[in-house]
C-alpha cells in the first residue's frame, strides 16, 4: 500500500511521519545483515558524482552558482529525472556534496512521478524528509546525504523527477556529467518550485545531473544489486562525430545504455538482480581527472568504495575501464594498469563482492584513442587484453572486445557497433556488450536460489 503525504488532515499527516520513521527504523536494523525473510535496501539507480563544476561552466549549464564564500541568494529549483531499473513502493535518495568546497543545504525535496517534460503526477507528488522528519539538510563539503524513506509507487524503468530547491548557491555544484537523460532547472531567483506539478516554471533543460548521486528501493531478502563500473562506455555515451561530440537523436531518454540493456535480460528470465551503472565519461582507472577535466572524476582505484561498495545490496561488479589510461596522452604502461586491476579486485573481494573483469574494446581507427594516442595505445590494449583472459583474480572475465570487434581486422569495432567516433558503441553496440554477460556467473543475492555467496 502508498502512504501519501500530500493531505489536508494534520492528524494523517503525523500518522504517514510516524508510520515512515518506523519503517525507516526497521529498514536501518536491518541493512547490515538482514534474514533472509527481511525487505532490504538495494541501489537501484546510480549516477556517479564527479568534481563539481563552477563559474563559467556552471553558468553555461543553467546552474546558479556563487562566488567562494558569498552564500549570494539565488533561490533554484533543480527538476532531476531518474529511471529506476527496479519498481517498489518505498525509496531512498543519495544527495551529494562530495566535490563541494563549502555547505550546501537541500532547503526543500519533494519526489514524484514524471509525467511529460518537466511536469509530473499530481497525485503521485510526496515531500522528502530527513534525519527523521526534517523538511532540509545541509551536507558539509566532501559529504553526501540519505534521506528517510519515501512512500511512492512505481514501476520498473519509470522516470520518477526529483526537484530540489536550493535557496542559497554553493559555489560549485556536485553532479554527474552526461547523464544520457534530460533534466529541468527554473531560472535563477525564481524560487521554490518543488512542488509544482506542471513545467511552466522550469524553463530551462539539461543532461546533467546535479545532486542526485543514488537511489535505494525496499526490495525482498533475494533480491542483489550489481554494479557496472567504468567510464564513457558504460556511461552509455554515444559519438556523434569523430572527435566524440555526443550524440542526442536516438539516445537520450532512451534507456540504451549496456547496464540498462542488462537489466532488460535479467527481467526476461524474472532474476531478482538490479543493475545500476557507476559509469563516468573520460574516467581513469589509474589517474585522477587532470584539474582541467573536472568532470572525469577520480580514478576508479579511488571511487571503488564510494561509488560501488557503499551501494546497498551490492553482490557484483562488472569493471570496463582502463582504455583511458592507454588512449588519454601520455598514456599509462601497462604494468601500471594490471596494477589497478589488482588493486580494485582486491578492494572488491575485501568488501565481500565478485568481480567480473572486462576486456577493452578495441578503437585503433578513432581520432583520441588511435591516431593521437602517445604512445599508441593499441598494442598496449592488445597485451592487457591478454592479461585479463588469463588471470584468475577475478570471478570471471566478460569478454567485450570478442563480443564487439571487427571479424576481419580485430583492433577496431565492428561497425555493426561503432558510433561516428570509432571509440564508442552505439545503441546496438551496447545491446550487444549486455548478451556477452554470462548472467549464470553473477552471483546475487545470498537469499537468493542457487547464490554463489
Amino acid at each position: 500500500m502508498t502512504i501519501g503525504f500530500k493531505t489536508t488532515s494534520f492528524s494523517m499527516a503525523c500518522a504517514v511521519l510516524t508510520a515512515t520513521t518506523s519503517l525507516f527504523a526497521s529498514a536501518v536494523a536491518n541493512a547490515g545483515a538482514p534474514g533472509c525473510g527481511d525487505d532490504h535496501w538495494v541501489s537501484n539507480w546510480s549516477a556517479s558524482p564527479t568534481n563539481a563544476i563552477g563559474g563559467v561552466e556552471a553558468v553555461a549549464a543553467g546552474m546558479a552558482v556563487s562566488p567562494v564564500g558569498t552564500g549570494l541568494s539565488t533561490n533554484q529549483t533543480h527538476r532531476v529525472v531518474v529511471t529506476p531499473h527496479r519498481g517498489g513502493e518505498h525509496v531512498r535518495l543519495h544527495l551529494s556534496n562530495r566535490f563541494g568546497s563549502e555547505p550546501v543545504t537541500f532547503t526543500r525535496v519533494t519526489i514524484a512521478r514524471q509525467k511529460d517534460g518537466a511536469a509530473v503526477e499530481p497525485e503521485s507528488v510526496q515531500e522528502v524528509r530527513f534525519d527523521g522528519g526534517r523538511e532540509s539538510i545541509t551536507a558539509a563539503p566532501g559529504s553526501d546525504v540519505v534521506t528517510d524513506p519515501v512512500p511512492i509507487a512505481f514501476s520498473a524503468f519509470e522516470p520518477l523527477a526529483v526537484s530540489i530547491y536550493v535557496d542559497r548557491a554553493p559555489s560549485a555544484v556536485t553532479g554527474h556529467d552526461l547523464g544520457n537523460a534530460t533534466s529541468f532547472l527554473t531560472t535563477p531567483g525564481l524560487g521554490d518550485h518543488s512542488s509544482d506539478t506542471g513545467a511552466d516554471a522550469f524553463a530551462r533543460a539539461t543532461t546533467r545531473v546535479s545532486f542526485v548521486s543514488q537511489m535505494d528501493v525496499l526490495a525482498p531478502a533475494d533480491t542483489a544489486t550489481v554494479v557496472a563500473f567504468g567510464d564513457s562506455i558504460t556511461d552509455g555515451h554515444v559519438g556523434n562525430d569523430p572527435l566524440g561530440a555526443p550524440r542526442i537523436e536516438g539516445v537520450v531518454d532512451k534507456n540504451v545504455r549496456y547496464p540498462d540493456f542488462l537489466q532488460r535480460r535479467f527481467d526476461e528470465v524474472g532474476r531478482e538482480v538490479v543493475v545500476t551503472n557507476a559509469g563516468i565519461g573520460g574516467n581513469r582507472l589509474t589517474r585522477d581527472t587532470p584539474s582541467e577535466f573536472p568532470k572525469f572524476g577520480p580514478s576508479g582505484v579511488a571511487r571503488a568504495q564510494a561509488d560501488v561498495i557503499d551501494q546497498a545490496g551490492v553482490s557484483d561488479v562488472i569493471v570496463l575501464m582502463g582504455i583511458n589510461d592507454i588512449g588519454t596522452p601520455i598514456g599509462v604502461t601497462y604494468e601500471e594498469v594490471v596494477v589497478g586491476y589488482t588493486n580494485l579486485i582486491d578492494q572488491f573481494h575485501s568488501a565481500g563482492l565478485r568481480v567480473h573483469l572486462g576486456t577493452l574494446l578495441p578503437a585503433s581507427n578513432s581520432v583520441t584513442h588511435g591516431a593521437l594516442s602517445i604512445p599508441p595505445a593499441e598494442p598496449v590494449r592488445a597485451r592487457i587484453n591478454a592479461w585479463i583472459r588469463s588471470q584468475h583474480l577475478s570471478d570471471s572475465v566478460v569478454d567485450f572486445d570478442a563480443a564487439l570487434r571487427d571479424p576481419g581486422n580485430h583492433s577496431i569495432l565492428d561497425r555493426r557497433y561503432a558510433s561516428t567516433d570509432n571509440l564508442h558503441p552505439n545503441p546496438d553496440g551496447y545491446k550487444a556488450m549486455a548478451a556477452a554477460v554470462d548472467t549464470a556467473r553473477l552471483a546475487g543475492n545470498r537469499c537468493s536460489a542457487g547464490a554463489a555467496r
